[in-house]
């Protein structure tokens, strides 16, 4: 996994975790990495998925049944989708916003191209 320097690791690796929810790779009551493993896979230090995972904890997208591990919750889905929307509309909509405006474009011309990237990576 390539990190961004302006974002906190462990923010990254809760887009990843929401990533794997949202796509339907980790289903709700599934049991998920163990906090070595991720890190493992990942790179990372063990006490930064730690926090992550406390972090989504704390969002109820994951829950821990202790002396087993991480566990998809519930309500996962809707969890995450609404952890990831306030995160995409309060820090990366603003830019995209900016960039239509600076380059005078309308939203409508947009559609096309979505549609387009909808249909190829999701088909």
């Amino acid at each position: 996994m390539q990190f961004r320097e302006s974002i906190a690791i462990y923010l990254q690796i809760a887009d990843y975790v929401c990533e794997r929810i949202l796509l339907k790779h980790w289903k709700s009551g599934e049991r998920i990495p163990a906090v070595r493993e991720l890190a493992v896979q990942l790179e990372v230090n063990p006490n930064t998925v730690m926090r992550t995972y406390e972090f989504l904890q704390g969002q109820n997208i994951i829950y821990n049944q202790r002396g087993i591990g991480y566990f998809v919750g519930d309500d996962a889905v809707q969890n995450a989708t609404k952890y990831r929307k306030t995160e995409f509309i309060e820090k990366e909509l603003p830019n995209i916003f900016r960039n239509i405006y600076m380059l005078g474009m309308d939203i409508e011309e947009l559609k096309p191209q979505y549609e387009s990237f909808k249909q190829q990576n999701f088909g």
